[in-house]
């Protein structure tokens, strides 16, 4: 009797077990968990046409952004292509960034600091030349670049922020 008794206990434990590994299991596998399945009701898979419309209508709608041109304001996100003509500094605001495109660039800085060069990771100071196709970071306003010496057509510059035509 006592075996028989061991044996009714055993068996309500082993099932009773089971049954809660198998309602663990299955609530994890219907997304109850905090683990979701990528492209469920949960977490869906999103294009890439939408994502781009989300944005645009951010860039439009009121991202409180500035014109980004010569003339002051907020940095904008956009990207404006500068022709610098021979004799002209472009200016940058703080925090401006720049691509030399087509032409040969120097630096122009009042003072002993640079500009940074992003690809290459260095410093370029004034009156040194700066590598077109490189990204370039204006940690403060009132650095640029102008054509270099001898150069006897214009820069083509891409910019994100503001700046400022100036002559020489």
């Amino acid at each position: 009797m006592k075996r028989n008794g061991l044996k009714l206990v055993l068996s309500i434990a082993v099932v009773g077990a089971a049954f809660w590994v198998g309602t663990t299991i299955a609530s994890n596998a219907e997304g109850d968990a905090s683990s979701v399945t990528p492209g469920s009701v949960n977490d869906p898979v999103v294009t890439k046409s939408y994502v781009d419309q989300q944005l645009a209508s951010i860039g439009k709608g009121g991202g409180g952004t500035g014109t980004g041109n010569q003339g002051g304001g907020q940095a904008a996100q956009q990207v404006d292509v500068v022709t610098v003509p021979v004799g002209k500094f472009l200016i940058a605001d703080d925090g401006a960034e720049f691509i030399v495109r087509a032409g040969k660039a120097v630096v122009y800085s009042a003072d002993s600091n640079g500009i940074s060069d992003l690809t290459d990771g260095k410093d370029i100071t004034n009156g040194k030349p700066v590598p077109n196709n490189h990204l370039i970071l204006f940690p403060r306003g009132g650095r640029g670049v102008t054509p270099a010496p001898g150069q006897k057509t214009g820069l083509t510059v891409m910019v994100r922020g503001d700046y400022e035509l100036l002559a020489q």
